[in-house]
């Protein structure tokens, strides 16, 4: 008996190990094929991440700029120009981040001409 029990326990051993292996490639190949999907929409939720950030970025610097106008006392009066100046160098610093210091595309996200932006760009001596 023990000789058959022995030969039966070999049998099923060898039956465990070959389905295992068979598991372990299955699983091998589930991977690499939907491994480049994963990647993929790794990547695209990366993307989607940056874009959120960036209109989250531009969001704060509008809130930003609203907050300082509401706290300016009228009746001490106002830099109208000043003002306006410092709103407009805020609005074309975040366009050019925007485009990477692109000016052709940051004058088209501000809905003005390159040639309008540029020589803003160059009155109030914005760096960039």
């Amino acid at each position: 008996m023990s000789a058959n029990r022995s030969a039966l326990i070999d049998t099923k051993n060898k039956q465990l190990s070959s389905a295992a292996n068979k598991a372990v490639d299955l699983r091998l190949a589930r991977a690499d094929q939907s491994g480049n999907g994963r990647l993929r929409r790794l990547v695209d939720m990366a993307s989607s991440l940056m874009r959120e950030a960036q209109v989250l970025a531009r969001d704060k610097t509008f809130a930003d700029e609203s907050a300082k106008l509401q706290n300016i006392d009228v009746s001490k009066g106002i830099d109208f120009y000043g003002e306006v100046e410092r709103f407009e160098t805020a609005l074309i610093k975040v366009a050019l981040d925007q485009t990477e210091g692109n000016q052709a595309r940051a004058a088209q996200l501000l809905g003005l001409r390159a040639t309008t932006l540029n020589s803003k760009i160059k009155l109030y001596s914005i760096e960039y």
